[in-house]
């Protein structure tokens, strides 16, 4: 099949609409649903970002993909019964798998943006897989196979009409890719930088000069992660996961700053006084999650306000107060964090500093690089020159 007729573009009003190849077969075979657009972005960037993991740790990884950016990107590490509790998969009763824990994590970090989400995953989507994506609301998902069980799993979801779409695994493009803008096309080599290479961690300007083998993971999971993700972009990584990607932001400090706060929430999600909120039963996941990401912000009166929490909680839960939220935070070490280019100012790492993080990995050329290597130095941090940038637009 050399092209695909797509019901409309980005927007309804934008026809006609498709995808095709120049020479050769689309790589993609549609195995239920009607994919659109955006669906198609989000599938073809987040597959080379899984298959870009997978080849880089050689863990099967997953990723959360919305308009265009991740919002969460992981590695199969099994899960602790924190995280399994916080993810909402405590309950599952097939065993995780590899590939299982990988998308559980993905999903679960940015809960919240992940929410409509598209699915990329490495590997086979098994039974477990299937029952984990069945469960959450969802536009599709990419992958290289899908087992008979899990492909009538994902068959059965969203009245029969939720988006299933295989990859083949060995398809590689074209060295050169183009584009169009207003009518102009552009041309441009595909970035084909290798990101997996100890070799980027070997410029340590900062008096630390440790990179534990986890954090040199991690980093490469992040610097992965931000190759696929509209620049600019900051990304916070812990134990194979990304936990804050703050992306498409014309300030760096901003990126640096959404993205450190979506990684307190992950690690605030934690905290006991949070995890032990008494819900009511029956309570929808979508409302669950808006409800504690208001519990743990500034505007927690929003939903323990009496007449208000009645609907979400069998009693009142006290406040989780600013100083427990500081002391709670603190708590969280050993963060990994990538930059798409180089922090101009030690504001980012002042930031960063806040939400654990201990290593970082940027391509470092600023003219106030004195400055941030200080602030590194500052706090103890290990930070790495890569020299390379990994804008994406």
């Amino acid at each position: 099949m050399k092209e695909l007729a797509l019901k409309y573009g980005c927007n309804p009003n934008q026809k006609p609409s498709r995808i095709y190849m120049n020479e050769g077969e689309l790589p993609i075979e549609v195995l239920n649903g009607r994919p659109g657009y955006i669906n198609f972005l989000d599938a073809l960037n987040s597959w080379q970002l899984v298959k870009e993991l997978k080849e880089a740790t050689g863990l099967p990884a997953a990723a959360s993909f919305k308009h265009v950016s991740p919002a969460g990107a992981a590695v199969g590490l099994q899960l602790s019964d924190t995280l399994k509790k916080i993810y909402f998969v405590d309950d599952v009763k097939l065993p995780l798998t590899p590939i299982a824990c990988a998308y559980a994590r993905a999903r679960g970090a940015d809960r919240m943006s992940s929410y409509g989400d598209f699915i990329a995953l490495s590997d086979e989507c098994d039974a477990a897989t299937a029952t984990l994506i069945k469960r959450e609301v969802s536009d599709g998902v990419i992958a290289p196979s899908y087992s008979d069980e899990a492909l009538a799993i994902l068959k059965d979801k969203r009245k029969g009409s939720y988006n299933v779409i295989k990859i083949d695994p060995s398809y590689k493009p074209a060295p050169v890719e183009t584009k169009q803008c207003f009518g102009v096309t552009f041309e441009q080599g595909r970035n084909e930088v290798n990101l997996a290479d100890d070799a980027l961690f070997e410029n340590i300007p900062t008096k630390s000069k440790d990179f534990t083998s986890e954090a040199k993971r991690d980093l490469m999971i992040a610097l992965i992660t931000l190759k696929y993700t509209q620049s600019n972009s900051v990304c916070y990584v812990k134990d194979g996961q990304a936990i804050g990607i703050g992306a498409g932001q014309q300030s760096r400090i901003h990126c640096t700053r959404l993205a450190g706060n979506k990684a307190d929430i992950w690690w605030l999600r934690q905290c006991p006084k949070v995890m032990a909120l008494p819900f009511k039963e029956g309570i929808r996941r979508a409302d669950r999650d808006n409800t504690i990401d208001v519990y743990i912000s500034d505007d927690y009166e929003d939903v323990l306000a009496e007449g208000t929490w009645q609907q979400f909680f069998t009693e009142k839960p006290e406040p989780l107060t600013r100083e427990e939220k500081k002391a709670w935070i603190a708590q969280n070490t050993k963060v990994s964090l990538g930059s798409d280019a180089f922090f101009p100012f030690g504001d980012n790492i002042e930031r960063a500093h806040k939400s654990g993080v201990e290593f970082i990995a940027q391509a470092g050329g600023s003219v106030r690089d004195d400055n941030v290597i200080e602030t590194c130095d500052k706090y103890g941090i290990t930070m790495a020159f890569t020299g390379v940038r990994l804008f994406h637009h």
